[in-house]
């Protein structure tokens, strides 16, 4: 394949709100330095630290100008020196190198973030593979040690992050509580296998959890959102259950009584799955062969619920920003394969 020698790329030239920081510029296809593959970007699947970084708060900051998107479904085209976990042509999925991400035609990426595409997935699907559902294994399964029969409330069910928390949480054998706001966020909850959903703006999630459980409480709860959200859920959790703090979407990052973690003898778990990355990349390596395992098995398939090329990027990923999604959205090429 002829290597162009500009690509397009959505570029973040000023902080602020996706649809105002983002400019689409054209510029030079960067070349790959050691370790690294330059990728033709099939799909690139938009998070909500894209969102963060865009408006200079994640804990993340890239130098300006930079390209967002992490997350990608790709096509190996260069590789550069010293790489051995991926060879041209190979279709893969992964996280990208910042400033070069994936919201653009080209991207780069270090080779210990690249990993194969399972063929069960289409590209769009692919490039959803990767965060959400890595962070919910690791927090569901390595870190909480979710069993069979248990009960698992998810926060944000709806979200990216949240509908592979229900999904992995089903896989595991577990009983899925979601909770959402809104009527259309409960239906697609619903729809991803919730055993129960909770409408937070028109139900009481902790005297429904516990009536769910006949008083006993969630042994696990996946928090996204954190703030208020989170010390409720404490109100609700089950002796020797245990909280997974995985985000605070909701904009407050809430401080834990330790007392109330005592009286109850419940466990609050933080997950930064990127620090896998760097600390424990074998783990990060085998949690993909599960992953990749449950996609071909139908277990897990992520839900994209937008799809949209090049030039819908930043309404998309302003959508994203202002909680109008369900599910993944998606930058998908018109050439890649669907």
């Amino acid at each position: 394949m002829t290597i162009p020698s500009t690509l397009k790329a959505w570029s973040v030239t000023e902080l602020g709100e996706p649809v105002d920081a983002l400019q689409l510029v054209e510029r030079a296809v960067p070349t790959p330095g050691e370790g690294q593959v330059l990728v033709r970007v099939l799909a690139s699947a938009a998070n909500f630290p894209d969102v963060l970084m865009c408006r200079g708060v994640y804990q993340v900051k890239p130098e300006l100008p930079f390209t967002p998107g992490r997350e990608v479904c790709a096509e190996v085209i260069s590789t550069g020196p010293g790489v051995t976990r991926a060879k041209v042509g190979d279709r893969v999925l992964g996280l990208t190198t910042l400033p070069h991400g994936g919201f653009a035609e080209y991207a780069l990426m270090d080779q210990h973030a690249v990993h194969s595409a399972p063929a069960s997935l289409d590209d769009a699907q692919a490039a959803c593979l990767f965060i959400g559902y890595q962070t919910g294994w690791f927090g569901l399964h390595r870190l909480a040690r979710i069993q069979p029969g248990e009960t698992l409330l998810v926060h944000a069910a709806a979200g990216g992050v949240g509908s592979a928390a229900i999904q992995l949480g089903k896989a595991a054998g577990a009983k899925v509580i979601g909770v959402v706001g809104g009527a259309a966020k409960a239906a697609y909850a619903k729809e991803l296998g919730a055993d129960l959903v909770i409408d937070r703006r028109e139900e009481d999630f902790v005297a429904l959890v516990n009536e769910f459980t006949d008083g006993r409480g969630a042994d696990v709860i996946y928090d996204p959102v954190g703030g208020e959200t989170y010390q409720r859920s404490t109100k609700c959790i089950a002796f020797e259950g245990r909280i997974i703090v995985v985000g605070f979407a909701g904009g407050e990052i809430q401080s834990a009584k330790l007392n109330h973690a005592l009286v109850k003898n419940y466990a609050i778990l933080g997950i930064h799955w990127g620090l896998y990355n760097t600390k424990n990349p074998q783990a990060v390596d085998d949690c993909h062969k599960e992953l990749t395992r449950l996609a071909d098995s139908g277990a897990i398939v992520p839900f994209v619920s937008e799809r949209f090329e090049i030039d819908g990027v930043p309404a998309g990923l302003q959508r994203l920003a202002d909680g109008k999604t369900v599910g993944r959205v998606v930058m998908e090429h018109s050439q890649s394969s669907t």
